[in-house]
């Protein structure tokens, strides 16, 4: 199944056309006509099966002949990363953890950070497409670049951690977890946390954890966290 997606589709659409994109997409490189049968997210847990109206390269005309509701997770993850210096690894990061299952990602700006810009239409595209390619009907949100501060100030969650370097005294991930929370994580930038930044955390009620043995790179231990998560919620 090759899934497609729409953010303005619900149950009130009947028929709709696709981009001329997509639409030169569908017919010139899938080869689809008139009858066959397309499926589509509004990334909001909803899957529609539409089918071809007009197979038409420059607006694919479509209508929609059933939708379902994907049942939501008992838990959800909040990933706070400190963009990297290499815009490719934060993208690969992106990528990797929607595949796997992240609700929300706010990219944060710390005091050691390397990047200080993103480019948040290339983001989201790159959300979308891993969303696609995995088959699933939640688009994960993409949060504005925020201040490490700010974040701390506004977030909330069952459990929330920060994974830093330092040597004090942390449990891994999976020994700190449970399922069916909301979990909010932490990950700083190659420099790692600043002290007044794990000072700060603390202070706001997070805890910290060990990614395990190896020091990790800012993206790969994104990805560990989130594949831990993960399991421990399958």
């Amino acid at each position: 199944m090759q899934l497609f997606y729409n953010a303005s589709l619900d149950n009130s659409f009947k028929q709709f056309s696709f981009p001329t994109e997509e639409s030169k997409h569908i017919i010139k490189v899938l080869r689809k006509k008139e009858g066959d049968v397309l499926h589509l997210t509004n990334g909001n847990g909803y899957l529609f099966e539409a089918e071809i109206l007009e197979a038409n390269p420059k607006k694919c005309k479509a209508q929609i002949i059933s939708s379902e509701k994907t049942i939501t997770r008992l838990h959800t993850l909040h990933l706070a990363v400190a963009p990297t210096k290499m815009n490719d690894r934060f993208e690969w990061f992106l990528e990797k953890a929607t595949e796997i299952g992240v609700n929300e990602v706010t990219p944060i700006l710390c005091e050691h950070s390397e990047r200080k810009v993103i480019k948040p239409e290339r983001l989201q595209k790159i959300i979308q497409s891993a969303m696609k390619q995995s088959l699933q009907t939640f688009l994960p949100k993409l949060n504005p670049l925020t201040t490490y501060e700010d974040f701390l100030a506004k977030t909330s969650g069952d459990l929330k951690f920060i994974a830093h370097c330092e040597d004090d005294e942390k449990a891994e991930l999976k020994r700190r977890l449970a399922a069916d929370k909301d979990v909010v994580i932490l990950i700083g930038p190659e420099g790692d946390f600043s002290n007044n930044e794990i000072n700060l955390a603390y202070k706001k009620g997070f805890t910290p954890v060990s990614l395990g043995r190896n020091r990790l790179r800012t993206e790969t231990a994104a990805v560990y966290a989130c594949t831990v998560v993960s399991i421990i919620n399958s």
